[in-house]
């Protein structure tokens, strides 16, 4: 049985894919399994694979006979995984050198704990590589080994599932899986933070997450299909409801929820222009139903724009940004002067 098993779902990456590949082939570490998921690529994705399968016999490739998406391709990868831990690497990402090796003894410092969560840095195409803005939360001081309510800080890092070593075995024990739709790592992340019982950090860029001159990220793809944000986190509001210990993270999550769907809905490159009245219509059905009854908002603008999209005024809202950014417009002319 390998220490790891990285599952990596691929699609559409051939630029990408032998410097993802080669940044877990040639980690210092040797005990592994790469499980590599060709989501019915269109390109020549599946057979670079292959070749490389044939080289390596760490190498197990997955063919899907149709295109099912990031959330459930990694499912097909987590079918046959073997490893004590779980890695999810995207075919364009990749591990920085040294990361299995740091990670396995971090692990083993913390006696196996259920998560382990490193940070990540975004690499641009013109060379420049920044660490994420979260950086601090893992040089803070604290026990090498919590759960959640001894670092709630830990939601206010980017929910994702790739900047983690997740124990096989608790993954089996919650029984997680990918959704289909976009924000899959959305009701992923969640549960799996809420419901460890041992969680240790590793302060260590340990992936590089490509930013694409030409796009290529589906999060950045205008499209209808941000709406499948709603139905993400009614996955997690599910667990929560099947979880009545953890009701006092219900205000926190909601309030995470209104930032995300904030965040969504106000990038032009997501929800289209034509849809977004809809975004908010669709938020004034979904918020309510969830609201806790502890939830009280952030003050201030953040505040004020969260509570604007969870009653669906959407012309307010419009404006209210409109007002920020003529007010950031005057203070940079002010400041420039």
């Amino acid at each position: 049985m390998p220490r790891f098993s990285v599952i990596i779902p691929v699609y559409q990456v051939e630029e990408y894919l032998a410097e993802c590949l080669d940044s877990v082939l040639g980690q210092s570490f040797v005990d592994f399994e790469v499980i590599a998921v060709d989501d019915r690529s269109p390109d020549g994705c599946g057979a670079m694979l292959d070749a490389v399968a044939e080289r390596d016999a760490r190498v197990k490739v997955v063919h899907l006979t149709e295109n099912v998406g990031l959330g459930r391709a990694r499912n097909a990868g987590l079918e046959i995984a073997t490893g004590d831990y779980l890695i999810f690497l995207d075919s364009d990402d990749t591990l920085t050198p040294g990361l299995l090796e740091a990670t396995d003894e971090r692990l083993r410092a913390g006696l196996d704990p259920d998560v382990l969560v490193f940070d990540y840095a975004r690499t641009y195409w013109d060379g420049r590589v920044v660490r994420s803005n979260s950086a601090p939360i893992f040089g803070r001081p604290g026990a090498d080994v919590f759960t959640l309510d001894e670092r709630p800080d830990l939601l206010d890092l980017l929910m994702v599932v790739w900047n983690k070593a997740y124990r096989r075995g608790f993954v089996e024990e919650q029984g997680l899986i990918f959704p289909a739709g976009y924000y899959e790592d959305t009701p992923w992340t969640f549960p799996a933070l809420l419901s460890a019982r041992r969680i240790t950090m590793l302060d260590r860029v340990g992936l590089h997450y490509r930013q694409r001159r030409e796009g290529g990220n589906i999060l950045a793809t205008s499209s209808r299909k941000h709406f499948d944000i709603f139905d993400q986190y009614d996955l997690v509001f599910a667990f929560l409801d099947r979880h009545p210990g953890l009701d006092h993270w219900r205000p926190v999550i909601y309030g995470r929820m209104l930032h995300h769907l904030c965040t969504v809905v106000s990038r032009p490159d997501r929800v289209p222009a034509g849809a977004r009245r809809e975004f908010f219509q669709r938020a004034a059905r979904h918020c309510p139903r969830l609201r806790p009854a502890g939830y009280r908002p952030p003050a201030g603008a953040e505040g004020v724009r969260t509570e604007l999209l969870s009653q669906g005024r959407y012309l307010t809202f419009q404006g209210l940004r409109a007002v920020v950014r003529a007010r950031r417009t005057a203070l940079g002319l002010r400041r420039a002067a």
